[in-house]
């Protein structure tokens, strides 16, 4: 069971995403996976939790596609955070094509808490576990 709550955004495919093959490229759902996820910490107060001596860097991606997108479709983009461990946190993500609900792609992020200034992992703070779990409680 995840431990935060899920959060959305619905796009429109743009045609910069398009590649060759007239499809989303797959390089593009990594960004994309990556800005939600640095939109949906923002939005909770993770920044402001973490304090400047911290950060989150990528260890893993691991993307499962589905199904093609296209050109002007709206896509529903959905994370979560399903667990944190000591130094790292998983975070899921779903695409939905909204105009038949079908998930086009499920990918996930292993993410690293991490000193700013070493590179080295840190211990996740009580307070940053804390805004996934309750971000109103700030």
């Amino acid at each position: 069971m995840p431990i935060s709550s899920t959060y959305t955004k619905t796009i429109s495919i743009p045609k910069s995403a398009i590649d060759e093959n007239g499809h989303v490229n797959n390089v593009t759902y990594v960004q994309w996976m990556q800005d939600i996820a640095v939109e949906h910490y923002a939005s909770i107060g993770g920044v402001q939790a973490q304090g400047p001596d911290a950060t989150w860097v990528i260890r893993e991606h691991r993307i499962e596609y589905l199904l093609p997108a296209f050109e002007n479709e709206e896509i529903e983009i959905r994370t979560w955070v399903e667990n944190i461990r000591r130094v790292r946190s998983l975070r899921k993500y779903e695409f939905v094509r909204k105009s038949d609900g079908k998930v086009v792609v499920k990918g996930e992020s292993d993410w690293v808490f991490v000193d700013v200034r070493t590179g080295r992992p840190l211990a996740i703070p009580t307070d940053v576990e804390n805004i996934f779990k309750d971000p109103k409680g700030l």
